[in-house]
């Protein structure tokens, strides 16, 4: 299995923070928060992890692979983008992945600015067991909450029955976190959703359009996972136990 961290945002929401510094490398509790995200993929059957960045932040990730918290050897790609204005978008910096690399096996993907408690053990679990396709979901009981998210309907048994991107009106309380686990065969469908011209951002508008054609469950995650998208929700996590 490999792995893919996206880290080539430009986090603008979050200036000066972030203006020459890569979000995910920001200090959260003590070490950066990709550190924390290292730490769980090393509990995977994960031989390489591939970080994909911008041209502005590839030194960063360089300087700190060097010495991240892993035993996996991990390689940083440069995507070629330079600003918000150009990148490739989520999917546009997994599918530039796959054909850097040519992979051809099982993938992990994961957001590089998310700090989760849940174990990655427990999806890999249901990828496993299931043998489809697997993604990550919480309960939310928060209309508005739920409105910033992926919300899908699931079956009894955690099957995707339905999957929309920031719906207007959440038809269930299943809100889909950046933490995805891919089959070795689902991995060329990243090249068909892109030339049927779909969204090339955000990462969970691949699963919206995964689900029709093949099936798709979920792990519903016994933990948390926080999004550090502004300065007021990182500097809360720094503050407050969590």
């Amino acid at each position: 299995m490999k792995a893919i961290i996206l880290l080539a945002g430009y986090a603008t929401r979050m200036y000066p923070l972030t203006q020459n510094q890569p979000k995910a490398l920001l200090p959260l509790k003590g070490k950066p928060v990709i550190d924390y995200i290292v730490e769980q993929i090393n509990k995977l059957p994960v031989d390489t992890i591939y970080a994909v960045t911008n041209s502005k932040f590839y030194t960063h990730f360089a300087a700190w692979a060097k010495t991240a918290p892993t035993t996996i050897p991990i390689e940083v790609l440069d995507d070629g983008t330079t600003s918000n204005e150009n990148r490739l978008g989520a999917i546009g910096d997994i599918f530039f992945t796959i054909g850097e690399k040519d992979i051809n096996d099982d993938l992990f993907i994961v957001a590089g600015d998310n700090y989760f408690t849940y174990d990655l053990t427990e999806q890999y679990d249901v990828f496993r067991k299931t043998g489809c396709d697997t993604i990550a979901g919480k309960e939310l009981n928060d209309i508005q909450q739920l409105k910033a998210f992926a919300v899908a309907k699931l079956d009894a048994t955690g099957k995707v029955l339905d999957l929309v991107e920031k719906p207007e009106k959440p038809e269930s309380n299943i809100a889909i976190y950046a933490t995805y686990f891919y089959r070795k065969d689902t991995v060329p469908l990243f090249k068909r959703y892109l030339e049927e011209g779909n969204n090339p951002d955000p990462p969970g508008s691949f699963p919206q359009w995964l689900h029709k054609i093949r099936d798709v469950y979920t792990y519903t995650m016994n933990g948390d996972c926080y999004d550090i998208g502004t300065i007021e929700m990182y500097e809360k996590m720094n503050r407050e136990d969590i």
